[in-house]
């Protein structure tokens, strides 16, 4: 029975293709039929209009082109040695070392052979040089011309990406030295995840023939020709610049946004390298570097990489804990170092703003243990139930915040972060009936807290707007039009915006005399609200993080540092948030920070 039907069902689509192909596309749009002989075949064709779409540009938030596709010279060495390097520097009018350092870059591995097939990227002078008398100086050279996307910065390689195309050889090379985790882990960036925006598409005609090539109707609707669309980029480029030499060789990241509107300014991944290392034909041996390098420079941190926040989670914490009842803005704690140790010496935190000023741990621990153990009604008998609600509560308030899941930014592959969930304590605690004490880390956001570096700047971009934000984006136009629908949709928190006013006081005693007070922006007319974090690291010196925003009032920038294995945050984070924050709003660095940039700059140089 089951044979019989297959092969009546195999007869009845057989007849059908026949009815098809026989049938008139007249008929089907409505054009005479009846006298026509509906036994004609026809053949449907697929036709590629002549003109190819350019793919569009990447510019900055001031239209400074970023990414194009212009033409590119390569110079082709000839394959037997000898090379006379002094005869190809005079030629290209390079000196010796310039030479070697180019032809090194260019080699995938040190120990490439004799004669091992380089090519250098040329400028058009240079290229111009070479066609006017290189077979008199070096013989043997080839010079070729191809369009390809050229870079015409050095900064924000992870927020511009590349071609997939083009970064082929990256990613072979990336399978060969054993680092397979770049290239599951790689960044495309606006170039991939923009990718159909920015090639366009051709137009394409769907005719149906017949044996004369005369046309009856089509067979599907034709397409539209379409350009390449221009990415205008949130980033300013000249402060994308300047944040990448604050940061330099140093692990790390800084992400700087417009708590307005979501706009990120800013987004380094350190140690940072040029944005046209993956696609340059000349930079293999420089991958093969970065590759192996015991830093993980390749690695998108800011995106990708979620750590411990440390005490800058106490801002969420307090937002909670207010929202929640589990304290007032003026309840008092005292340093009871027998619960957490406290690296600060200072006064009785009698309030919030004075807890915030002096990042009192046994204050926050004290906070979190009234907010896990306070008693509901209904489980007035069940204080293991009692707890389990509270921390579900409070994992339900802070996801609100965006964290524990991806925010959506436009760029390939964000990582979500974690917050502890009651279920998970109760497999790691092997109990049902475990206390506040056994998970109290979370007080000062240590423990199994783990946050991104988006998520960090986007935490500091809510409270600056007092409980809302829009999705952290790096394109604000695509073409004539404006970002993508979803950037423009307004995220509220379940924290009511008098609780986040609550903390802005404590924030700007941090900076005005609290733990940041030397990165204070006072003499230039501009208050900073903002916490620092120290975040405990067993396996080296503790990580320095930062969160902030400028000015506290009206906030117009939001930054966020994270700098491993640097020690206190308001000694190598702050200094650094608060640098890119007055360069954004005055253009430059008062004279006076001056000598404290040179610092900076100088310790992220000797890190490279």
């Amino acid at each position: 029975m089951r044979t019989a039907s297959i092969c009546w069902v195999k007869s009845l689509l057989a007849l059908l293709v026949v009815a098809a192909a026989c049938s008139s596309p007249d008929q089907q749009t409505g054009g005479p039929t009846q006298d026509q002989d509906v036994r004609v075949r026809y053949t449907a064709r697929r036709v590629i209009m002549p003109d190819l779409p350019q793919r569009g540009r990447v510019l900055d938030r001031y239209d400074s082109v970023l990414v194009d596709t212009r033409p590119q010279f390569l110079l082709k060495l000839p394959r037997r040695p000898p090379l006379d390097t002094l005869a190809l520097g005079q030629l290209l009018g390079w000196d010796s070392l310039t030479v070697r350092r180019r032809i090194a870059d260019a080699l995938p591995y040190t120990e490439a052979p004799a004669g091992y097939p380089v090519q250098l990227t040329l400028t058009a002078a240079e290229a111009e040089r070479v066609r006017r008398d290189s077979s008199a100086t070096v013989p043997r050279l080839t010079l070729t011309e191809r369009r390809q996307r050229i870079y015409t910065t050095k900064a924000g390689a992870p927020v511009l990406g590349y071609l997939s195309a083009e970064a082929q050889p990256f990613l072979r090379q990336a399978r060969r030295t054993g680092r397979g985790r770049f290239y599951r882990l790689r960044n495309g960036g606006v170039e991939t995840y923009y990718n159909g925006l920015l090639n366009g598409h051709r137009g394409y005609l769907h005719p149906l023939v017949d044996a004369k090539g005369k046309q009856h109707g089509t067979w599907a609707k034709d397409t539209a020709f379409q350009q390449g669309q221009d990415l205008h980029l949130t980033i300013d480029v000249k402060l994308q610049a300047y944040a990448e030499k604050l940061l330099g060789g140093r692990k790390g990241y800084l992400v700087a946004l417009d708590p307005r509107t979501g706009e990120i300014l800013a987004f380094v991944s350190a140690p940072v390298y040029q944005s046209a290392t993956i696609t340059a034909p000349d930079q293999a041996g420089v991958r093969a570097k970065l590759l192996e390098h015991e830093d993980m420079p390749l690695l998108n941190r800011p995106a990708m990489l979620a750590n411990p926040p440390g005490s800058v989670f106490k801002l969420v914490n307090a937002a909670i804990a207010l929202q929640m009842g589990a304290i007032s803005p003026n309840t008092g704690f005292r340093c009871d170092q027998s619960l957490v140790s406290c690296v600060h010496e200072h006064p009785r935190a009698k309030n919030l703003t004075a807890g915030l000023k002096y990042s009192c741990n046994p204050y926050f621990y004290q906070v979190m243990g009234n907010l896990i153990n306070r008693v509901p009604d209904s489980l007035a008998t069940d204080s293991s139930a009692a707890r389990h609600y509270n921390l579900a509560e409070w994992r339900r308030y802070a996801r609100s915040f965006g964290l524990d899941s991806v925010l959506g930014v436009d760029m390939p592959r964000e990582g979500p972060g974690f917050l502890p969930t009651p279920a998970y304590y109760d497999k790691a605690r092997r109990t049902r009936s475990w206390t506040y004490r056994s998970i109290y880390s979370l007080s000062i956001g240590q423990g199994e807290i783990n946050l991104t570096g988006l998520q960090m700047a986007n935490m500091a971009a809510i409270i600056a707007n007092r409980g809302w934000y829009y999705t952290p984006h790096l394109v604000r136009g695509i073409g004539e039009s404006g970002p993508l629908h979803r950037f423009r949709v307004k995220h509220h928190t379940l924290i009511d915006s008098a609780n986040f006013a609550a903390l802005i006081p404590g924030m700007v005693a941090v900076m005005r005399g609290g733990t940041a007070a030397s990165s204070s922006l006072a003499d230039v007319g501009i208050t900073v609200a903002g916490k620092t974090g120290t975040v405990q690291n067993d396996q080296g010196d503790d990580h320095a993080a930062f969160v902030g925003f400028a000015p506290a009032d009206h906030p117009k920038i939001a930054v966020a540092v994270y700098i491993e294995n640097a020690g206190f945050g308001a000694e190598a984070a702050a200094p650094c948030a608060v640098l890119v924050m007055e360069k954004y709003l005055r253009g430059s660095v008062a004279p006076r920070r001056k000598r404290w940039e040179g610092r900076i700059q100088k310790e992220a140089r000797r890190e490279e």
